[in-house]
């Protein structure tokens, strides 16, 4: 393995796995809060249980996620100084901003661990609160970052150098707000639908199911309303990335030549020899109605883009097909969920329905890492799109492929890790809460 693959290896893998701490600390908290809320509201026991159940967890990940998201710091010094040595300056600022909200996020979670008995009880709650919102601004913030190289702005890049630089405008570039939204609503898809499997399993299992019925309700209201909620946010991503990165648009569909009426590609196995794409479903004219708002509306292929600025075609749109493809699975189980409260209320206390949740538990998981590598993998060969190639900017250091083994072991161990004390802590919820007698009526 040469110095340049084992580098960025390095980073997609760490970032891999910060991606999934992150958005479990970004959500988890709003859970927490608002079965805390319920707890304070009827006083039942089960809301306090799982109140302090799901704060261990949030403990775990915000631990996790801050160690992680440590060693990515180090790595874009160490890897990626000449990128850092140009686009610091310019996109630090959200950085900074974030740094100030995980402090306040990590004093919020400590008087919020240490409050219980001690502090007001709406105080506590707020803190709470304040734990959910600072660690979404976190994830917003990094994400603007990631927003600015996929649509740089805030600066002059004149004959070599970045000038006029413009912080404010950098980190409110073009494609904050599509991405920021996108990348929130998936946190709270993915970390919904996780944990309302695990309480989906714990209750097929008949281990403490008054406690679990309660938590599953919770965290599959929170999946399902978001999961409606993710077409409407990849549509308003996919029509700027069609304006902003025709050829990353390209790349997903594996859309090859331009052209009007472009058909909707489904699944298909792309050849870029012959450009074309094999065994794929193409609904006419949807495309081009997708991003144009017009059914015969242009949409460019990879015709119109330089051969050398071509996105990895095959990865790219396996990618965004498998993102897709749950998505809309995971759309199709909300819809029965809603139907279930609405009109079938015999269907919640169903096995099948528990047993789909089961299923769905890491498909938000997989679909967010699929769309982490549509948005990085879509802006290859560009580190900052139309500015700065990614193998100008990466400086491997020597031996950096041993380093990538350590490093890939290291977070593989930490996963095992994490995923040890979260099963103890699920398994330790018969000692909190043990009674059959609050089973929620329907």
């Amino acid at each position: 393995m040469d110095d340049f693959l084992a580098a960025r290896l390095q980073m997609a893998f760490s970032l891999g796995f910060h991606i999934v701490f992150a958005c479990i600390g970004m959500v988890m908290p709003f859970f927490m809060s608002l079965a805390h809320f319920y707890w304070l509201k009827t006083k039942k026991k089960v809301y306090r249980d799982v109140t302090k159940a799901w704060s261990a967890g949030v403990a775990i990940f915000f631990a996790t996620g801050a160690v992680s998201g440590t060693v990515l710091s180090f790595e874009l010094g160490l890897l990626w100084p000449k990128f850092m040595e140009h686009a610091g300056p310019i996109f630090g600022m959200p950085f900074s901003l974030e740094g100030t909200a995980f402090f306040i996020e990590a004093i919020a979670l400590g008087f919020y661990l240490y409050g219980w008995n001690r502090l007001n009880p709406w105080f506590h709650w707020a803190t709470g609160v304040v734990v959910g919102i600072s660690g979404l601004l976190s994830g917003i913030l990094v994400v603007a970052a990631n927003a600015w190289m996929n649509s740089p702005a805030g600066f002059d890049y004149i004959d070599g150098q970045y000038l006029n630089i413009d912080p404010v405008k950098a980190m409110f570039n073009d494609a904050w707000f599509s991405q920021a939204l996108h990348m929130t609503v998936a946190a709270f898809v993915s970390t919904g639908f996780a944990v309302a499997g695990v309480h989906a399993l714990m209750i097929l299992k008949g281990k403490n199911v008054a406690f679990h019925s309660m938590a599953f309700r919770i965290a599959a209201i929170f999946a399902t309303v978001f999961a409606c909620l993710q077409p409407l946010s990849g549509d308003i991503s996919a029509k700027d990335v069609a304006k902003r990165q025709p050829a990353k648009l390209a790349a997903m569909e594996a859309h090859f030549h331009t052209e009007r009426n472009a058909p909707l590609i489904i699944g298909g196995i792309p050849d870029t020899a012959r450009k074309t794409v094999d065994y794929a479903i193409r609904i006419p004219g949807l495309l081009s109605f997708m991003t144009t708002g017009d059914f015969n509306g242009e949409v460019k292929g990879l015709d119109s883009v330089p051969k050398a600025d071509h996105p990895p075609v095959a990865v790219t749109h396996y990618a965004f097909q498998i993102m897709v493809g749950l998505g809309m699975a995971m759309v199709g189980l909300s819809l029965l969920y809603f139907l279930a409260l609405w009109k079938k209320k015999l269907w919640l206390r169903s096995t099948w329905l528990l047993k789909l949740f089961v299923v769905a538990t890491p498909m938000g998981f997989i679909a967010l890492e699929a769309g982490w590598t549509v948005t990085e993998v879509g802006r290859q060969p560009w580190i900052i799109h139309g500015v700065m190639r990614t193998a100008d900017a990466v400086t491997p250091m020597p031996g950096i492929a041993y380093s990538f083994y350590l490093f890939t072991a290291v977070y593989i161990s930490l996963a095992v890790i994490v995923s040890l004390l979260l099963y103890r802590q699920i398994t330790m919820v018969g000692k909190l809460y043990n009674s059959s007698s609050e089973v929620p009526k329907s």
